[in-house]
């Protein structure tokens, strides 16, 4: 079998093409000869790249980001090189991507097409007005149309028409490996105790993401304020709104029980995931598709609060009453509420939480179910 991880950019930066990646190494860890095409985005970043297995990595020359696609117009050429040399049986395409989408349709390619529906495309309107034929085509190209949950690809309007028609639609939840925990590691196990010494054996509510207006870090702010003195939120993550968010808290008098890391060194995130006792979600928008920073909690048994945004996986990801409890999105009492009564329960959607992780979101249970739809469509 040979398969083509298509889309999106490298290095990785972000949620759609960490699994791009890692498809491409645990397939080829695996046996299976795969290759990922896709833009680079940094001046030094090699054209090719080698994975431990037979496939490798072709990064070829982003010169502009718009709409948030990477412009790489040589990539429809190397695509349609590609396909002559490598006789690919299928192509696995991640959307949204335009520039992908492109290349597909341009390459000549005849074989098997898996289409990887990560989220609809929600900020750019204006653009998606021009990318919605080629969108329309893709989707009916598809041999296999994957969402990251259930939730999304029985619920979003741009794949009714599929739904209609019966095509092949179904989902493979996203898979992470397990974080490095305390428990079993006796250095980072004293890090956190130094760590929450230090913020005086407080109840840590934690969350992890870009500054950005959909993950609404605003009504976790709010919501601090309604939480008890032994409770502090800790908000990993920079972005535009750092200092609109830092102003807010200074304004609300939260100094004290609200603390903004900015960006969080990656050898850092282990130590914070460790030490909370809850991990927290505030995600008010359907741009919000899966959040993968659930599931890393969910690997070290934390217990979660996330929101029931419509037409979203979030809430699918974090099982209601199970892994945690799902507020509304956007409501800063409805949030704490929900804070309050998981930390009162803590122990039991702890367990949840790490078995709903090692029922569904393993690394290694990605990889197999994925060799599993290919295996079925070819």
């Amino acid at each position: 079998m040979k398969v083509l991880q298509l889309g999106k950019f490298y290095p990785v930066r972000g949620g759609v093409e960490k699994v791009m990646y890692d498809l491409f190494e645990g397939l080829n860890a695996d046996g299976i000869h795969c290759d990922m095409l896709c833009a680079r985005i940094e001046e030094g970043t090699p054209e090719c790249v080698p994975s431990a297995g037979s496939g490798r990595l072709v990064a070829v020359k982003a010169l502009a980001k718009l709409a948030g696609t990477m412009i790489a117009p040589s990539m429809p050429r190397r695509l349609r090189r590609l396909v002559r040399e490598e006789n690919y049986d299928l192509i696995h395409v991640h959307h949204p991507d335009p520039m992908a989408a492109l290349s597909l349709l341009l390459s000549g390619y005849k074989g098997k097409v898996v289409l990887h529906w990560h989220s609809d495309i929600l900020s750019q309107k204006f653009f998606l007005a021009f990318y919605k034929p080629l969108q329309n085509w893709l989707i009916r190209r598809a041999d296999l149309i994957l969402g990251t949950t259930p939730v999304y690809v029985e619920q979003s309007p741009h794949l009714a028409a599929a739904r209609a028609s019966h095509k092949r639609i179904s989902f493979l939840p996203i898979g992470v490996r397990p974080l490095r925990n305390a428990a079993s590691d006796a250095s980072l196990a004293a890090e956190v105790g130094r760590l929450r010494s230090e913020l005086g054996g407080r109840r840590i509510i934690f969350s992890l993401g870009r500054l950005i207006p959909y993950k609404g870090y605003e009504t976790l702010i709010e919501a601090a304020a309604l939480l008890p003195d032994d409770c502090i939120v800790v908000i990993g993550g920079g972005g535009p709104l750092e200092a609109s968010l830092r102003a807010k808290v200074s304004d609300m008098g939260l100094e004290d029980k609200v603390r903004l890391l900015s960006r969080v060194p990656d050898g850092e995130t282990d130590l914070w995931y460790n030490a909370c006792d809850l991990f927290c979600m505030s995600s008010v928008w359907k741009t919000e598709a899966f959040g993968i920073v659930q599931i890393e909690a969910m690997s070290l048994g934390k217990p979660l609060v996330a929101t029931r945004i419509p037409e979203s996986g979030v809430s699918w990801v974090n099982e209601e009453g199970v892994s945690g409890l799902n507020a509304e999105p956007g409501d800063p009492r409805s949030l704490a509420d929900c804070i309050l009564a998981v930390l009162e329960d803590a122990e039991k959607y702890s367990l949840g939480a790490a078995q709903r992780y090692a029922a569904n979101f393993t690394y290694g249970r990605m990889i197999e179910r994925c060799k599993d739809f290919y295996g079925k469509i070819l």
